[in-house]
């Protein structure tokens, strides 16, 4: 098997690092997205109870709940297969900002680690993009110039 043979180079490595990175951090928001939609109805109960006395207005709490799993599932899906990665990656980074907003307003400290610390692989896999060897992207890139 190709990645896994004796003569690794530097290069090759880091592009297996980046495609794990990827597929672990593309998992975490699948995963998340497709449970929330598994239980939407508590999810969106849960959110929405949990929002009930932040400055925000409950339809559009109610509205963002809604929204909120598909765009998970739909960010977690592109990156398991590297596909549209680079806007994916700024999707799930800007989505973390406002969880990290929303986490503040009802001062629910304990998850903005986690929403942290995923803005982090998500900037740093942004900022390795030239990594994402094993990837759709990577494929459609080297069918593009094959053509």
């Amino acid at each position: 098997m190709a990645l896994l043979d004796d003569h690794n180079s530097p290069e090759r490595d880091r592009a297996i690092g980046y495609a794990l990175l990827r597929l672990a951090v593309g998992m975490s928001m699948f995963g998340h997205g497709l449970i929330c939609i598994v239980k939407f109805p508590e999810f969106h109960t849960h959110l929405v109870g949990a929002f009930a006395k932040s400055p925000l207005p409950g339809s559009l709490v109610s509205l963002f709940a809604a929204v909120l799993p598909f765009v998970e599932l739909a960010v977690g899906a592109l990156l398991l297969v590297g596909a549209l990665t680079r806007a994916a990656l700024i999707a799930g980074a800007a989505l973390m900002t406002v969880l990290i907003f929303g986490s503040s307003l009802i001062e629910h400290w304990g998850p903005i680690a986690q929403q942290l610390g995923h803005a982090a692989l998500f900037a740093a896999l942004l900022a390795f993009l030239s990594h994402n060897r094993y990837s759709v992207d990577a494929w459609k890139k080297t069918r593009h110039h094959e053509l």
